[in-house]
């Protein structure tokens, strides 16, 4: 999908907010710890490339979801540690090589398939994934994370470190976390042969279990100012949001009162109404749902009325504005503010969700600026 330079609807990228959470997080977490940034999704919704290029001084290497996004940040200049989250099948090993790429093997039967396939494992630099409760990808037990091991090293393969991923580190419950960090630290204890780099903690185990971080940390939606846990736990230290989303008004009308907006005229004026049209649609990522929502208008709320369209919302407005004024979809706008987390609120999602679904269409706009920490 083209990004649509010559329309009104952006996102504007503040990377020294980025830097700053980055900061506030190597704060309160012990020195010596290896910092992973997660840039995942694209930064989820920020730009992998421009976040990499800015924070990369900062950080000691990346996480990303897959082969492609690795290859993205080499093309772009990025030298340090890419550490690939996903699973990749073997035959593809020959380009993980090439790019110098880390990445994790989760079953023995991967490496019986790469055998199968005729595929060396020399060489290769990975992580082993264990699988403490989360359900997804990564041996169970530590019998098999041992034969993982040994197969691996058997095998050429540079075993450089050993992860899990927790479910719930985000919640006020923590019975789940701890029972999930005993299960890691239970078959760390078993291993033989223990890789030297050890990491559970994503985002919220950072922030709220600081104390179990082992030797490196993957900091994801954190360093984008975002609370993981949406409202549930409130942060310990303050983050700043990176990301403001903002169009402008492109048509105004007056309608009477009874008239309809929108598709399947699903709103009707109550009395003469003033209503503007936004740039912005569900192909952009405002989805569908967003019918009733708000947006911000010289500091003022302005609600969503009609169905969200593909390309376009319709406001309605206190009075009538110009053509090329400002709206607000995600950020400050006068004394009053909109959050991802409100969007997601509205959307019974999370915040994560809201940011990344936001599409190439909306051009991503970088600036830095001095922030007091």
């Amino acid at each position: 999908m083209i990004s649509s330079i010559h329309r009104p609807t952006q996102a504007v990228i503040d990377l020294t907010a980025i830097a700053h959470n980055i900061d506030s997080v190597k704060e309160h977490i012990s020195n010596g710890t290896f910092v992973y940034a997660v840039v995942k999704a694209n930064a989820y919704g920020h730009g992998a490339v421009a976040v990499a290029r800015s924070v990369e001084a900062r950080v000691d290497g990346f996480c990303v979801s897959n082969i492609d996004e690795a290859v993205e940040l080499r093309l772009a200049g990025i030298t340090k540690e890419i550490l690939v989250l996903g699973v990749v099948t073997p035959n593809q090993l020959d380009y993980v090589k090439e790019y110098n790429i880390v990445l994790t093997v989760a079953s023995l039967d991967w490496i019986a398939l790469a055998e199968h396939e005729g595929v060396s494992l020399a060489g290769l630099r990975c992580h082993i994934k264990i699988d403490s409760g989360m359900g997804r990808i990564g041996v169970r037990s530590s019998a098999d994370a041992n034969r993982l091991i040994t197969s691996l090293k058997v095998a050429g393969a540079l075993v450089e470190g050993v992860f899990t991923h927790f479910a719930t580190a985000d919640e006020s419950n923590t019975q789940y976390f701890e029972q999930q960090l005993a299960t890691f630290k239970q078959i760390l204890s078993e291993l033989s042969d223990c890789p030297k780099r050890i990491h559970a903690s994503n985002s919220a185990t950072s922030l709220w279990h600081s104390e179990t971080i082992f030797s490196a940390v993957r900091l994801g939606v954190v360093i984008y100012g975002l609370n993981p846990s949406g409202r549930e736990l409130a942060l310990p230290y303050p983050l700043q949001p990176a990301l403001e989303l903002t169009s402008s008004i492109v048509h105004v009308k007056t309608i009477e009162k009874n008239a309809t907006v929108g598709y399947g005229a699903t709103y009707r004026s109550q009395e003469k109404e003033v209503i503007a049209t936004v740039p912005i649609g569900y192909a952009d990522g405002w989805t569908r749902d967003m019918q009733g929502f708000k947006v911000l208008v010289d500091g003022q709320w302005c609600e969503i009325v009609g169905r969200v369209s593909m390309d376009q919302i319709t406001i309605r407005l206190p009075k009538v504005y110009p053509l090329g004024t400002s709206v607000t979809l995600i950020g400050q706008n006068g004394y009053k503010e909109i959050t991802a987390t409100d969007v997601a609120d509205k959307r019974h999602t999370i915040n994560y969700e809201v940011l990344c679904l936001l599409s190439d269409r909306i051009p991503r706009f970088y600036k830095e600026q001095t922030h007091d920490k």
